[in-house]
């Protein structure tokens, strides 16, 4: 991905403040990393960059092969994430090669990059993760790559200082894995904890059965749509239907299915989930933290995950604090790294 040159603005360092890089992703990931680094901003130097790889992972990915993830050239989430860095001109380290920096923070450690190992680290949550499956374990005893995992082995890597995670429902879910549990702080993830804000909006249908569908098939998973639509059919009950469809899936395709089932019903590939999901009767999802919005605004909800377990994990409403909150994990991080640099060695 190239980016504008206008947008590789990179602050001239000052002595006395620290240097952040922020590693993005997805547009969720990178409006959290966002969220944080304004609240950094006022004491350090925040340059961001999309997420990047190293070794055969960047040879594979230069290749195209990689396009289904987060930092595939031709993916959607690559398109969303440049044109979102443009729009805020946002200070660019690409592949942060300016390094190296006083802290990182990342919202994805199934990857940890060569040039930031042994740096201080914070992993911040970006929400629902996949189910601990057969790969799952099998990656686990054979100590395979995580990301073969997928999103099941988010914070198994061990290379970070501090994990801010979405309650603390997630942080006895991410002990159980076998993290530290003096490594997990409660802070709440920007995103999802504030959903009493998105009642006020202006999406102009209301009293709906909104269906959040996910990109299983672009990320070559099992989705049986059949067996879907005839659940949604059920729920549903002749309520009207509203669509949205995940940033990554194949939008045409999928319009297509859907619209041959159900008519001419009004799907969505782009707009604010949140508002949707505010003005919805029920929620219907597949594997997406977005029903976590569902659950916080009292909605009727519908998830192939278990509807108690997502209520003992849903993140905390804290008005919208959770940057602020993952900021001063952040300081104390460096404040604590400069006076006795004890940095964390990751296994790869």
């Amino acid at each position: 991905m190239v980016f504008p040159p206008s947008t590789l603005r990179r602050p001239a360092p000052a002595a006395s403040r620290p240097r952040v890089l922020a590693i993005c992703g997805s547009l969720n990931q990178t409006t959290m990393m966002h969220a944080v680094g304004r609240e950094l901003a006022d004491d350090c130097d925040v340059l961001y960059t999309p997420y990047y790889a190293d070794g055969v992972l960047k040879w594979l990915n230069g290749k195209g092969f990689l396009d289904f993830t987060i930092m595939g050239p031709g993916s959607n989430f690559l398109r969303q994430t440049s044109e979102y860095m443009a729009d805020h001109q946002l200070p660019l380290d690409p592949g942060g090669s300016d390094g190296p920096y006083d802290l990182v923070l990342t919202c994805s450690d199934l990857i940890v990059q060569r040039n930031i190992r042994g740096r201080p680290i914070i992993l911040i949550q970006e929400g629902m993760t996949d189910p601990e499956d057969t790969l799952y374990h099998l990656v686990r005893k054979f100590k395979l790559p995580r990301w073969l995992a997928s999103t099941a082995t988010t914070g198994l890597s061990l290379a970070y200082r501090r994990f801010c995670v979405a309650s603390e429902g997630y942080r006895q879910h991410f002990h159980r894995k076998g993290v530290p549990l003096d490594r997990l702080v409660v802070t709440g993830i920007p995103n999802y904890d504030n959903c009493a804000a998105l009642l006020d909006n202006d999406f102009p249908l209301r009293d709906y059965v909104l269906v959040a569908t996910s990109d299983t098939r672009e990320t070559f998973k099992r989705d049986d749509r059949r067996t879907f639509f005839d659940q949604i059919e059920r729920i549903a009950r002749g309520r009207p239907l509203v669509f949205k469809l995940h940033p990554n899936e194949n939008a045409e395709r999928s319009t297509a299915e859907i619209q041959a089932r159900f008519g001419p019903v009004p799907v969505y590939h782009t707009g604010n989930t949140g508002h949707m999901i505010a003005n919805c009767q029920a929620l219907i999802c597949q594997y997406s933290t977005v029903v976590y919005t569902g659950l916080a605004l009292g909605k009727e909800c519908h998830s192939y995950f278990d509807m108690a377990e997502l209520r003992r994990l849903l993140p905390v409403q804290n008005g919208g604090t959770s940057a602020r909150n993952m900021a001063a994990v952040c300081r104390e991080v460096i404040e604590d790294a400069a006076a006795a640099p004890r940095y964390a060695r990751a296994a790869g």
